[in-house]
C-alpha cells in the first residue's frame, strides 16, 4: 500500500500554497537523490481501517494488476485507484458498490466524483514530457550553448536549433505542453540535479535552470556514456545550483594568471615583432586552464604531470605553467646565440622541458615535463602516453594516482590526424593504459587557412573522443571562470574514474598561423571581427572591477609587476652567449651520464654469460613453472625440443632471444616487448605466454619465474596499430636507461605506417633534442617467395638516414673504434644471421654506457633453419657481438688462392653457402657476413679485403638493386679499399616492388644471382 500511496502522492499536483510551504521548509544539507523525500499524507490511519496486515499485500497486488489493465479488476477497485491517483484521500477514494434497487440517478451521482478529478492520464503525460525535456537538454543542450567568443560561428557547424530545446514558448507543443503549463509544478526525476535540495519545480524554473546548466558558456557532451554513475556524476557537477561559485581570492588568482598569459605574449610581440613564436593570442585562457588542471590534480595526490602539445602557445606554457626561466626563453630569440651541443638542435617552439617545483596552491612538490616534439601535429600523443606509463611503472603507481598525462591539441589536427584515434584506443588496454588523460583542445575554429567546414565531417573537432566514452566539455574561452570550472571538473573526473576527458576551449586566433602570416586573404570576415574583439584579460578585469573583487589600482599593479619580471629577465638574457639544448631536456637520466652529459666510459664489456646461467635460463624456457597447467600438445613438443637443444649446448633464434631477455631480467633490467602478436610471435616461434587449455584466460609467463629478485618482464600484444604503439614504446624507453624496450612489427614492411615516429623522433631525436633512447625495433625481413607484401622491411630507408660519411674512413684509435663509432652514430642497424649474435646485440644494448636506437632486421625462415643455430661457446664470458663474421672455412686457410670474396648480410648467407658447397668452390670463394651495417665496420672490412689480396670483391644481396643495402655499402667499401678495386653487384635487378608474386619467378631470380655470385668470369666484360 505504501507503493500505492507514494505513487499517488508523486502524481498529485501541488497547489500554490503547498509549493510555498515546501520551498520554505528547512532541508538537510545533502540529500541522497536515490531516496525519495518523506511525504505527508492528509488521510489519518483511521480513515483506512481495511489497510492492515495481510490485506495491504492483497491491495498492492490489485493495484499492480490495475496498472497493467484497469478492466482486470472489479469496478469498485477501478474507481478507488482512479480516485486515489487523482488526489483523493484514501478514506474518501473508496466508493462502496450501490445497494440493490438504487436508482440510475443515484448511481450517476456516485460516479461523478471520478469525473470531477483531474485527468490522470494528462498528468502522467505531462510529467513524462518534462522528463523528456530535461533529457533533451542533457543530450542536446550543447548545440545551443554560447561557445564562440566571436559570436559568428556555431561551434557544432550547424545553425539549426534542435526542435526539442525550448528557445520559445511555441516549442512547448513538441512535448504536448503549452504556455499555460509554465507555472505548474512538476516532480523532478532522479536523473537531474537542477532542483538542488528541492524535489519539485515550476516548469518555467525547470527550463531556466536547464538553460543555465547546458546552454550558456559551457556545453556538455556526456549522454553517450553507458555508465549511469558516471552520467549522474557529471549531471550533478553541472546542474546543481550554486556549484560554480568562485571566492574573491580564486577570482584574483585567475586574473593574475590571465595577466601573465596575456602580458607574456605582448612582451614578445613588442621585443621581437618579426619573429615566429606561434603565440597564444585569442586563447589566453589556456594558461589558467592548465594551471587549474595541475592544481586540482596535485590536490588529488598527483606528483608528476607529463605534457605534450603543438607549437601554438608553447613558449607561454613553458614560461607560465612549467616555469622555465624567462631569460632561457628570451635568449632563444637572439640570432647570434651559439650552439654548444652537438647535433642540429631545434627551433624554440619544439623544445621540451623538465622541472620539479612546489605547487603554490597545494604546497606540494610536483614534477612537470613537456615532451619535445616535431611539427607533425599530434605525433607526440603516444610518446607522452608511453612516458607516462613508464613513470607510473617505475614508481609502482598501478592506478595512475601519482602520475598523469595532459595532452594539448589543435582543433583541425584533433579531428584530422589518425594518430589521435590510435592513441585513444590505447587508453584502456591493460599494458598501455595511463588511467586517464586530460585532453585540452585549443579550438581556434580554423586550421592554418582552412575553414572548419572543410576540415571535418563531424559536428565538433572533439567527436573522436566519443569512441572511448570520454566526456567532452565545450567552453567559451572568453569566460575564464567557466574555463576554470570545467578544468576543475575534468581533473576531478580523471581522479575519480581514471578515464580520459576532453576540454574543448572554443577560442580564436588573433594573428595568422604565425605572426608573419596574413589571415585576411582567406578569412576576411572572421578577422574583421577579431580586430574589433576586446582581449579576454581586459574583459575579465573589467568584470571583477565592476563587481568589486579587485580594484583598478591592484589590477594595474599586477600588470606592472609582471612586466618588470619580463624586463629584468630580458636584460639577463643578453648575457647568455651559448645555447645549451641539454637545458631543455624533457627526460633527464640522473646518474647515467657525466655532469656535462657525456658517457661515463668508453668500455666495451663482454656480453657473454656463464654456462650455468645459460643452462638455467634454458631450463626455464623449456618448462612450465606453474603446477596443474595444461599446455597445447604442439607446444609440449616445442618445449621438449628446447630442452634437447639446451642439453646439446645449442640455441636457435627463439632461445637466443630468451637468453638475452632472461639474463637482463636477472640483472634487474626491466624488459618490455610490445607489438602485434608478440606473445606467441607472428611465426609461432616465441611462446612467451602460455595458455592453459582447460581454464579460460589462465596464462603463465615463464620469463617471470626466472629468479626471486629479477626485474619484471612485460610482453604484450598491442592493438592493431603501428604509429601509435611505436610512439608509445618510444615514450616508455625515454623514461629510463635501465630498461630494454622492444617493438616488433608483425612484418617488417608494416613499420612504414609508423614512419613519422621513425623519421621525426627515433632517427634524429638525439641530434635535435640531445636525448638518447635505446628503443629496439624488430623488423621481420626476407625474400621467401611469398609475394611483394611482407618481404622487405625496407632496409634502404634506415641506411639512408644513417649519419656516417661514406667517403671518409673514420680516424679513430683501433682499440676504441667499435665503441666510438656507436657513440657517434644516430642509430644502429643490424641484419643478424645467427642466434648468438642476436643474444649479444640485445645485451650490448643495455651493458654499454650509452643508449642508441637499434634496428634489427629479423629473419623468418631462419627461425627454424637447421644451420641457423649457435653453440654455447659463442655466448660464454669473454665473447662479444660480432660486427662482421669472417670466412672460417677452407678459403681462410689458403687466402692467396681465393679468387673472390663475397660480402653479404643476413639470410642470403645460407643460400650462398649451400650454393658454394654444391659447386665445390670452398677453396676459391670466401664469404663474409656484415652483421652490423651501421655504423659500418670499416676496420673489419679493411682487414677482410687485405686478407684476400687476389680476390675480386662482390656484394651479394637477395633484395633488388635499388633496394636493400647495396647503395649504402658500396661507397663505404670503396672508401675502405681506397678505391683500388671495383665492388661488383650480385642480386636482383632494380624493381618498383620489393618482390615478385610468382613463386617460379622468385626461384629463377634466386638462381640467377647465385650464379652471378659464383661465376668467376661474370664481371670480366665490365673490367
Amino acid at each position: 500500500m505504501h507503493r500505492l500511496r507514494t505513487c499517488a502522492s508523486r502524481l498529485r499536483p501541488l497547489t500554490a500554497s503547498q509549493t510555498v510551504q515546501s520551498l520554505s521548509q528547512q532541508r538537510p544539507a545533502v540529500i541522497n537523490r536515490t531516496l525519495q523525500p518523506i511525504r505527508r499524507y492528509t488521510a489519518p490511519v483511521a480513515a483506512e481501517p481495511f489497510l492492515n496486515g495481510t490485506s495491504s499485500n492483497y491491495v498492492e497486488e490489485m493495484y499492480l494488476a490495475w496498472l497493467e489493465d484497469p478492466k482486470s479488476v472489479h469496478k469498485s477497485w477501478d474507481v478507488f485507484f482512479r480516485n486515489a491517483n487523482a488526489g483523493a484521500p484514501p478514506g474518501t477514494a473508496h466508493q462502496s458498490p450501490p445497494p440493490l434497487g438504487t436508482s440510475l440517478a443515484s448511481l450517476t451521482q456516485a460516479q461523478s466524483l471520478v469525473g470531477a478529478q483531474p485527468n490522470v492520464e494528462k498528468l502522467v503525460e505531462d510529467h513524462l514530457a518534462v522528463q523528456s525535456l530535461i533529457r533533451a537538454y542533457q543530450i542536446r543542450g550543447h548545440h545551443v550553448a554560447q561557445l564562440d567568443p566571436l559570436g559568428i560561428m556555431d561551434a557544432d557547424l550547424d545553425s539549426s536549433v534542435p526542435s526539442d530545446i525550448i528557445t520559445s514558448t511555441d516549442k512547448l507543443g513538441f512535448y504536448g505542453l503549452d504556455e499555460s503549463d509554465l507555472d505548474k509544478v512538476f516532480r523532478l526525476p532522479t536523473t537531474t540535479f537542477i532542483g538542488g535540495e528541492e524535489s519539485a519545480l515550476p516548469l518555467r524554473e525547470i527550463i531556466r535552470r536547464l538553460e543555465m546548466a547546458y546552454c550558456q558558456h559551457i556545453g556538455v557532451e556526456f549522454m553517450f556514456i553507458n555508465d549511469l554513475d558516471q552520467c549522474q556524476w557529471i549531471r550533478e557537477k553541472f546542474e546543481r545550483p550554486g556549484g560554480r561559485h568562485f571566492t574573491i581570492e580564486e577570482k584574483r588568482t585567475l586574473l593574475a594568471r590571465m595577466i601573465r598569459s596575456t602580458r607574456f605574449e605582448e612582451f614578445l610581440q613588442r621585443k621581437w615583432s618579426s619573429e615566429k613564436r606561434f603565440g597564444l593570442e585569442g586563447c589566453e585562457s589556456l594558461i589558467p586552464a592548465l594551471k587549474t588542471i595541475i592544481d586540482k590534480s596535485s590536490e588529488n595526490g598527483v606528483e608528476n604531470v607529463i605534457m605534450g602539445m603543438p607549437h601554438r602557445g608553447r613558449l607561454n606554457v613553458l614560461a607560465n605553467v612549467i616555469r622555465k626561466e624567462l631569460e632561457q626563453i628570451f635568449c632563444q630569440f637572439d640570432s647570434k646565440l651559439e650552439a654548444a651541443d652537438e647535433g642540429s638542435g631545434d627551433v624554440k617552439y619544439h623544445l621540451g622541458m623538465y622541472h620539479r617545483r612546489i605547487n603554490r596552491v597545494t604546497d606540494r612538490n610536483i614534477t612537470l615535463s613537456l615532451v619535445a616534439n616535431p611539427s607533425h601535429l599530434e605525433a607526440v600523443n603516444p610518446v607522452v602516453q608511453g612516458k607516462c606509463k613508464a613513470e607510473q611503472f617505475y614508481c609502482g603507481d598501478t592506478d595512475g594516482k601519482r602520475v598523469m598525462s595532459v595532452l594539448l591539441h589543435g582543433d583541425a589536427a584533433f579531428a584530422g590526424q589518425g594518430i589521435v584515434y590510435e592513441t585513444f584506443h590505447l587508453s584502456d588496454l591493460p599494458s598501455y593504459t595511463t588511467h586517464g588523460t586530460v585532453h585540452v583542445v585549443a579550438n581556434n575554429q580554423i586550421g592554418f587557412t582552412t575553414d572548419p567546414r572543410m576540415a571535418r565531417s563531424s559536428p565538433y573537432p572533439t567527436d573522436v573522443a566519443r569512441v572511448v566514452n570520454a566526456p567532452i566539455f565545450h567552453v567559451n574561452a572568453d569566460d575564464p571562470e567557466a574555463v576554470a570550472y570545467v578544468c576543475e571538473v575534468a581533473a576531478e573526473w580523471r581522479a575519480t574514474f581514471h578515464k580520459d576527458v576532453v576540454v574543448d576551449l572554443v577560442c580564436y586566433r588573433r594573428n595568422g598561423h604565425n605572426e608573419m602570416d596574413e589571415p585576411m586573404f582567406t578569412q576576411p570576415l572572421m578577422y574583421k571581427t577579431i580586430k574589433k574583439q576586446k582581449g579576454v584579460m581586459l574583459k575579465y578585469a573589467e568584470k571583477l572591477i565592476e563587481e568589486g573583487s579587485v580594484t583598478r589600482q591592484e589590477y594595474e599593479e599586477e600588470i606592472a609587476k609582471y612586466d618588470k619580471i619580463c624586463e629584468e629577465a630580458h636584460a639577463r638574457s643578453k648575457d647568455e652567449k651559448i645555447l645549451h639544448i641539454k637545458h631543455w631536456l624533457d627526460s633527464p637520466w640522473p646518474g647515467f651520464f657525466t655532469l656535462d652529459g657525456q658517457s661515463k666510459s668508453m668500455s666495451a664489456p663482454s656480453t657473454g654469460l656463464t654456462e650455468e646461467e645459460l643452462s638455467h635460463i634454458g631450463q626455464v624456457a623449456s618448462s612450465v613453472p606453474v603446477e596443474d597447467f595444461t599446455i597445447h600438445g604442439g607446444l609440449s613438443r616445442v618445449l621438449k625440443s628446447r630442452g634437447e637443444m639446451i642439453r646439446n649446448r645449442t640455441v636457435d633464434w627463439a632461445l637466443g632471444e630468451y637468453m638475452a631477455f632472461g639474463s637482463l631480467l636477472k640483472e634487474g633490467i626491466h624488459v618490455r616487448l610490445s607489438g602485434q602478436d608478440v606473445e606467441r610471435g607472428t611465426f609461432s616461434h616465441r611462446h612467451h605466454v602460455l595458455h592453459d587449455q582447460n581454464v579460460d584466460k589462465r596464462t603463465c609467463i615463464p620469463m617471470n619465474h626466472m629468479d626471486p629478485n629479477q626485474a619484471p618482464y612485460t610482453v604484450c600484444n598491442s592493438s592493431l596499430s603501428e604509429y601509435g604503439v611505436l610512439g608509445f614504446e618510444l615514450g616508455f624507453a625515454m623514461a629510463s636507461p635501465n630498461a630494454l624496450v622492444l617493438w616488433e612489427a608483425q612484418f617488417g614492411d608494416f613499420h612504414n605506417t609508423a614512419q613519422c615516429i621513425i623519421d621525426q623522433f627515433i632517427c634524429p631525436g638525439q641530434a635535435k633534442w640531445v636525448r638518447q633512447n635505446g628503443i629496439v625495433l624488430l623488423l621481420p625481413h626476407g625474400m621467401e617467395g611469398m609475394g611483394p607484401e611482407h618481404s622487405s622491411a625496407r632496409p634502404e630507408r634506415f641506411l639512408q638516414m644513417c649519419n656516417d660519411d661514406p667517403d671518409v674512413y673514420p680516424k679513430i684509435k683501433p682499440e676504441d673504434f667499435a665503441v666510438q663509432q656507436l657513440i657517434d652514430c644516430n642509430w644502429i642497424v643490424v641484419n643478424i644471421s645467427n642466434p648468438a649474435n642476436l643474444f649479444h646485440v640485445l645485451r650490448r644494448q643495455i651493458l654499454y654506457p650509452f643508449r642508441k636506437p637499434l634496428i634489427i632486421f629479423t629473419p623468418k625462415s631462419l627461425l627454424r633453419h637447421p644451420e641457423a643455430k649457435s653453440n654455447f661457446d659463442e655466448m660464454l664470458p669473454g665473447t662479444h657481438f660480432q660486427r662482421l663474421i669472417s670466412e672460417a672455412g677452407p678459403a681462410a686457410d689458403n687466402p692467396a688462392d681465393v679468387k673472390r670474396i663475397v660480402f653479404c648480410t643476413g639470410k642470403v648467407y645460407y643460400e650462398l653457402n649451400r650454393e658454394r658447397k654444391t659447386r665445390g668452390m670452398e677453396n676459391t670463394v670466401a664469404i663474409s657476413r656484415i652483421e652490423q651495417l651501421s655504423p659500418f665496420p670499416f676496420d673489419l672490412v679493411k682487414s677482410e679485403t687485405e686478407k684476400y689480396p687476389n680476390a675480386d670483391i662482390v656484394w651479394c644481396q637477395e633484395e633488388h638493386k635499388n633496394q636493400g643495402y647495396y647503395d649504402y655499402v658500396k661507397p663505404r667499401m670503396r672508401t675502405t679499399i681506397a678505391r683500388i678495386k671495383p665492388v661488383w653487384y650480385a642480386g636482383r635487378g632494380s624493381a618498383a616492388a620489393p618482390a615478385t608474386g610468382n613463386k617460379k619467378a622468385h626461384l629463377l631470380e634466386l638462381s640467377r644471382f647465385l650464379n652471378t655470385a659464383f661465376d668467376l668470369d661474370a664481371f670480366k666484360e665490365h673490367e
